[in-house]
This record gives C-alpha cells, sequence and structure tokens, in this order.
C-alpha cells in the first residue's frame, strides 16, 4: 500500500481518524465554496461595481477563506502550517511566486498567507460549477503565450502576486523534476522579482500526484514548513538575449526550489 521509503502504520485508529477527517475536511472545502460562489459573490459583485473593486475583496475573501480551512484541519489535527514572520508574506506585492507542489493544498497554505494572489488556472475549471468565480478573479490558461504575458502583467501592475508552480503538475514522488519556462518568460516581461517558497514539513503522502485517497502519511500528521529564498531579479539577465535570459532565469528557479539535484548531479 505503502510506497517502500515510508514506514508502516503507527496507530491503526489514528490513521483511519486522520483519513476520514482528510476527507470530511474536503468535503467541507467544497460545500463552502459553493456557498462562497452563490451567496456571497453575487451580492459583492452587485453592490461593490468596479471589477477591479470586486477581484480585490473577492480575493482577500478567498484568502480569508482559506484561513479558515487550514484552522479547520488544525483543529482536527491533520494538518499544520508553520512559517516565519507571517507578516512578510501579507505586505508581498507585484511578486512573482513561485513554488515546489508536493500536494493538492499547496496553494490553499500560499493563498492563506498571501491574500492579493493571482494564478493561472488551467481552462478546464473555467467549464465547472465554479466557472463564473474562475474566471472573474483569476488568469486563464491559454495557447495564446501573449495573451497570458499581457494579463499576468496587468494583474502584477495592479500590486497583485502571481502563484506559479513551474513544474505545472505536483512534484513526482520519484523520477525526473522538469521546470518549465513560463515563471521565468512572465518575469522577464514584466520586469518583477521572482520571490521562491519552498513548501517542507513531513511528507504528503495521500495528497501527492497518483496518490490513493485512502493513503495518509502512516506516522503523523501533515505538517507544511514554507520558507521565502532570496529574490531573484529578473534585471540580472539583461545582458542576454531573450531565449538564453529565460533559460538562465528557469536554472536559477530550479536551484532555488530544488538545491538538493544540483548535489546529485555534483
Amino acid at each position: 500500500m505503502f510506497p517502500p521509503e515510508l514506514p508502516p502504520v503507527s496507530n491503526r485508529v489514528l490513521y483511519v481518524y486522520r483519513v476520514l477527517m482528510k476527507w470530511f475536511s474536503f468535503f467541507i472545502f467544497g460545500l463552502f465554496s459553493l456557498i462562497m460562489v452563490f451567496t456571497v459573490f453575487p451580492p459583492m459583485r452587485l453592490f461593490l461595481f468596479s471589477k477591479q473593486r470586486f477581484k480585490k475583496y473577492a480575493r482577500r475573501l478567498v484568502s480569508f477563506f482559506m484561513r479558515c480551512f487550514i484552522f479547520f484541519m488544525n483543529f482536527a489535527r491533520i494538518v499544520n502550517l508553520e512559517v516565519e514572520n507571517k507578516k512578510s508574506y501579507r505586505q508581498l506585492s507585484s511578486k512573482i511566486i513561485v513554488a515546489n507542489h508536493p500536494s493538492i493544498l499547496d496553494i490553499v497554505m500560499l493563498i492563506s498567507l498571501i491574500p492579493n494572489t493571482d494564478c493561472i488556472v488551467a481552462n478546464h475549471l473555467s467549464k465547472g460549477i465554479l466557472s463564473g468565480i474562475v474566471r472573474q478573479l483569476y488568469i486563464l490558461n491559454s495557447h495564446d503565450l501573449s495573451d497570458i504575458l499581457k494579463a499576468c502583467d496587468e494583474s502584477l501592475k495592479e500590486g497583485n502576486c502571481l502563484i506559479i508552480f513551474p513544474e505545472g503538475t505536483r512534484t513526482p514522488r520519484s523520477g525526473k523534476i522538469t521546470i518549465k519556462k513560463g515563471a521565468a518568460r512572465i518575469a522577464i516581461y514584466s520586469g518583477c522579482s521572482i520571490v521562491p517558497l519552498h513548501i517542507g514539513g513531513t511528507d504528503k503522502y495521500g495528497l501527492g500526484k497518483r496518490d490513493p485517497w485512502t493513503g495518509f502519511n502512516p506516522t503523523e500528521r501533515y505538517i507544511y514548513r514554507i520558507s521565502i529564498k532570496p529574490e531573484i531579479h529578473p534585471e540580472q539577465y539583461k545582458n542576454l538575449s531573450g531565449p538564453a535570459a529565460t533559460q538562465a532565469l528557469t536554472n536559477d528557479i530550479k536551484a532555488s526550489l530544488f538545491p538538493e539535484l544540483l548535489q546529485t548531479n555534483d
């Protein structure tokens, strides 16, 4: 059942409790998401008038909802979020946030910390039950790179922080880690700095890519230990050609988020 690198279950009763509470937490998340979409956001959009003003306050409300969700999971004793100097996250503005992506809850953790967040969402999310709010608050992925770059640049100029998982998917438990060039292209186009965030802590088995929903860390709760790495400024690549600058910046993102890969290659 478990990957070979994980130990056996230490307490079966506690393990079953944690799995059930994980399921219940996601049910609560879905329920309150629907409540926000159908009963909270429509009057906000109606009475706040301005589209930009609605986006600002709606994103802050989403961030508050994420904090409440994390508080619930912490109360249920299945998740801990460990962050130093939370105030520094709330003060981030016009930054491109890049992070590794070990679990499905990573975006929840980051939005809870950074209230003025924007992100690029997959097109299929614009066709579901939450499509209305997705289209109004976030940037839809598009096959036209110029449209994405323009939308990201406009959002960053408004003071938002753009969250990007440069792997494009959850970090695999094993195998090659591939970093895409989207974050670097946006940084060079907009001139905005990149702030790498590393998500560590305990093993996220049960929340990772291709993990079973019946899975959980076999010995302890999920701990999310998030740390800020040094900023990466696009100006330092200005003497390089476009493709070379993009590749160099992408390499530096990879080195910041996955330094162990450099040690492996040495």
